[in-house]
Order: C-alpha cells, then sequence, then structure tokens
C-alpha cells in the first residue's frame, strides 16, 4: 500500500504574510534574509493571485519593527567578538546576512574596540601565546598564526599574540 504525496496548497498574499510573521517571531533576521526565505516558499509551493512581492513584505515588516538589521549587525558583532572572531568574519558574515553597507558601517567602531579582546579570546580557545601550555616551536607558531588570521584577526595583531610566551601579561596589548 503506497500512500500518495499530498502536495502542499499554493501561498497567497494572506499565507505569505502569516509565513513572514512566523518566521519573524521564531528567528532573529535581516530584510534579506527574509525576503530570500519566502521566495523559497514561493517557489516551494506555487503561487496563486497577484505577483508574489517577497521584498515588499520584508520592507514592511521591517518598518513596522519586526526586522531591524542594524540590531541584527550589532548583536551579530557582539556574539562572534564573544568567540574570539575578527572583523574580517564579521564583515563576511554581514555579507552573508544582506546587510547594507550602511548598517555595517553603524556597528564597525564596535567591531573595532573589540579587536584586541576578541583575539585574545581566539587565542585563549585555541591555546595560542600567552595562554598556550609551552613554548611553540616555529612550524606550530606558524599554524597558529594562520589560526588567528582566519579567525578574522589582522596579521599584526595575531603576529603579536602568537610570538607572546606562555603565561605573559596580556595587558600590554589591551593599553594600544
Amino acid at each position: 500500500m503506497t500512500r500518495e504525496r499530498r502536495l502542499p496548497t499554493p501561498l497567497d498574499r494572506r499565507s505569505l504574510d502569516a509565513l513572514a510573521l512566523r518566521y519573524v517571531e521564531r528567528f532573529a533576521t535581516t530584510r534579506a534574509r527574509l525576503a530570500a526565505y519566502l521566495e523559497r516558499k514561493v517557489r516551494e509551493r506555487g503561487w496563486t493571485g497577484p505577483a508574489a512581492a517577497p521584498a515588499e513584505i520584508a520592507d514592511r515588516l521591517a518598518d513596522l519593527g519586526y526586522v531591524d538589521d542594524r540590531l541584527f549587525a550589532a548583536a551579530r558583532a557582539r556574539s562572534m567578538a564573544r568567540r574570539g572572531l575578527g572583523a574580517r568574519r564579521v564583515a563576511q558574515a554581514f555579507r552573508a546576512a544582506g546587510i547594507d553597507d550602511e548598517d555595517a558601517a553603524a556597528v564597525a567602531d564596535d567591531v573595532s574596540a573589540r579587536a584586541v579582546e576578541s583575539a585574545l579570546e581566539l587565542a585563549r580557545r585555541k591555546r595560542i601565546g600567552p595562554y598556550a601550555g609551552a613554548a611553540a616551536g616555529r612550524e606550530q607558531r606558524e599554524r597558529q598564526l594562520a589560526q588567528m588570521i582566519r579567525g578574522g584577526h589582522g596579521f599584526t595583531l595575531a603576529r603579536r599574540i602568537v610570538d607572546m610566551s606562555p603565561g605573559d601579561d596580556v595587558a600590554s596589548l589591551c593599553v594600544e
């Protein structure tokens, strides 16, 4: 006995609005991500009625305050800094989330202010430099430097942290 798979009912304006509200209720998102989600749902389920306008729905929800790209960017930047990721990785995440340059620039000062703090957090998590158990050899320091750079940190700061000896005081990095 085979069961026939029931096809989902096509969407209309009202059901697309309901999907959008449900999505922003469950997830922190950006206009671009919400519009992409709605476009995907229209592709998957089909459409009835006047032409679908996922971007308009995303803009309307942003105007109502349900979606705020700048707040999303600030929260994402803080979260990534706590995980030890640097400005370059934060910028990549912003582009992937569809955050425009104006909103990204609004949180850029906060990201750069946390650069040393986030680099030290990555070093602590990966046991690099002052957080290492023992002094690293040349090859290991090169791998550690590559880890710091992949984490989105600048070469100069990464090099300074990697070159520190285990147990060194990190306060000298925070002063500058």
